[in-house]
């Protein structure tokens, strides 16, 4: 059989689909975007380097060089700063302040998408401005605050709210529940209203509109957001150092502190501890890669 049967032309008038030539503009757009991943991922991989030398071919040889290859700093980095009674402490700290953020969220934002009040965008609006105010700004109100507000014996493993497991899980709450509460209600008010219509028809409650019919539809936002939220909570390092007093109860990014010298700062040290204390939201990261992503693009949908 001639192969030449087997081609078939192209019938006449049909248009023929050409690769559209790469414009200019389009070139410097990815070489653009590629300089900014390699400047964002440097000091990671400048971390990563500089965590696998050791300090005395550095110290002789500078940073800018290739050599002294030794795992010796995530050894002593692990058992100087105590990482793993400190991972401990993070998991105290995480869990229920995530717990905590996604209900309270989650119940305001049924309240402001489910009823229709004119106070709606003052409380969406009084949530979301906490966001707003620089951490920094009520640093000296809140402290005194903590030192002088105690805690309930059964729930206390402190005295006050200072210095106390308890005191950064509210801490932490309060500043993340904005963020939840306007991602949670942009997400319910685009759920189809004739559900809850439907679930007053059969009797249902408002607890249960909320808990039976709306959570189990807020499934996709809620670990969008738990990832976020576990994401942030876990990497806070500002509050438990002015919060906390106890060496043994620091989460384990602030434990960092503990590898740095009263005289003297080995650098290669810090930088494996620094990347074991990253090694958990990486992990969070790449299990949870789609529900990442999608929380950063909930909010943008109209509601």
């Amino acid at each position: 059989m001639n192969t030449a049967t087997l081609t078939r032309e192209p019938a006449a008038g049909t248009p023929v689909a050409h690769r559209a030539p790469l414009r200019p503009a389009r070139v410097v757009l990815h070489l653009f975007l590629g300089a900014i991943a390699i400047g964002w991922l440097f000091p990671v991989l400048w971390a990563v380097l500089t965590s696998l030398r050791s300090y005395e071919y550095t110290a002789t040889h500078g940073y800018v060089s290739l050599g002294g290859w030794t795992f010796d700093n995530y050894i002593t980095a692990w058992r100087t700063a105590e990482f793993g009674k400190h991972f401990l402490n993070s998991v105290y700290i995480t869990v229920p302040a995530v717990l905590l953020t996604l209900f309270l969220a989650s119940c305001v934002a049924f309240v402001i998408a489910r009823f229709n009040w004119k106070l709606n965008i003052v409380l969406l609006g009084l949530f979301t401005a906490a966001n707003l105010l620089p951490q920094q700004a009520l640093l000296i109100p809140l402290f005194r605050i903590f030192t002088e507000v105690p805690l309930p014996a059964f729930m206390s493993d402190s005295e006050l709210l200072y210095d106390s497991y308890w005191g950064l899980i509210l801490i932490n709450v309060a500043f993340q529940c904005g963020f939840c509460v306007f991602v949670l209600s942009n997400y319910m008010k685009a759920l189809p209203r004739e559900l809850y219509e439907a679930s007053m028809v059969d009797g249902a409650s408002i607890w249960r509109q909320y808990w039976q019919v709306t959570m189990p539809l807020c499934r996709p936002a809620l670990a969008a957001l738990a990832t976020l939220e576990v994401t942030w909570i876990y990497n806070e390092f500002f509050w438990a150092t002015v919060l906390m007093r106890s060496g043994d109860k620091l989460p384990m990014t602030s434990s960092l502190n503990n590898l740095r010298g009263e005289f003297f700062t080995d650098n290669n040290l810090v930088s494996a501890g620094s990347v074991l204390v990253a090694i958990p939201t990486l992990v969070v990261f790449f299990l949870l890669q789609k529900q990442f992503v999608r929380g950063l693009t909930l909010g943008a949908s109209k509601g």
